[in-house]
């Protein structure tokens, strides 16, 4: 019986030790303040936007993730605004949603970013609203 009781605390240690779930230091995401994802890629948060679902995931890289609801028709203005001098936002559709933008320091990052890439996707939720994917990522 102590040799099954000691197995059993053996394998429990071992199987909990695997576990990185909701541990950001693991490599698990965790929840964070939207500013401190937009900041990570050089941006702020978009006038009249809702931020939502905000996260970091940190391991070899260092990866945030924002979801921002916000006006249809400020999109490309805050885009131009947040990354002046990346290339034009592209509308390839399939995975790019309706609006994509690739930014990198080779290709107009703010110095202001730690991020090394941010990828920003576009969808159009209706006539008026745009579901923007925001991820800043080290490489």
């Amino acid at each position: 019986m102590p040799v099954l009781l000691l197995g059993f605390l053996v394998v429990g240690m071992f199987m909990w030790a695997l576990t990185d779930e909701e541990d950001p230091r693991a490599g698990g995401a965790a929840k964070v303040r939207c500013a401190e994802a937009l900041a990570f890629g050089g941006a702020e948060r978009p006038a009249g936007a809702e931020l939502r679902d905000c996260t970091v995931q940190r391991g070899i890289d260092t990866a945030y993730t924002a979801v921002l609801l916000m006006p249809r028709e400020d999109v490309r203005y805050w885009l131009g605004r947040t990354y002046p001098d990346a290339p034009k936002p592209r509308t390839d559709g399939g995975s790019c949603g309706a609006l994509c933008l690739d930014v990198t320091h080779e290709n107009g990052l703010p110095g202001t970013a730690e991020a090394h890439a941010v990828q920003v996707r576009v969808e159009y939720v209706n006539a008026e609203t745009a579901r923007l994917r925001f991820s800043a990522f080290t490489m």
